[in-house]
């Protein structure tokens, strides 16, 4: 599934907890709004749009996965609907924070 298709499906993440990892980047902990599950293989170093709740924007790109809550899998992003992303943000509107949107671009 090709991440053009993920985004003509309305996937869509709402941003639970925002924090900056430790060396570099922020992660981010996603919860599924709506659309299906995508697959870790087609999160890893995708291409993603954040939109804050006053219409800011950010681009994202996924560097990673931390594994502070365990390792990530297909099988628990479709159970939980919950992932964690290591990212790199760039745009003008601040960094990513709770209450965001994030969807493919």
């Amino acid at each position: 599934m090709a991440t053009n298709d993920l985004s003509a499906r309305g996937v869509t993440f709402t941003v639970l907890d925002a924090m900056d990892a430790p060396h570099t980047g922020r992660i981010l902990r996603l919860r599924l709004q709506s659309g299906e599950a995508p697959s870790i293989k087609v999160l890893k170093s995708a291409e993603l749009e954040a939109t804050g709740p006053d219409g800011q924007r950010a681009s994202v790109t996924v560097k990673g996965f931390p594994t502070m809550g365990g390792k990530p899998s297909d099988d628990r992003l479709a159970r939980t609907g919950r992932v964690d992303l290591h990212v790199e943000e760039s745009g003008d509107g601040g960094p990513v924070a709770t209450r965001w949107k994030v969807t493919f671009r």
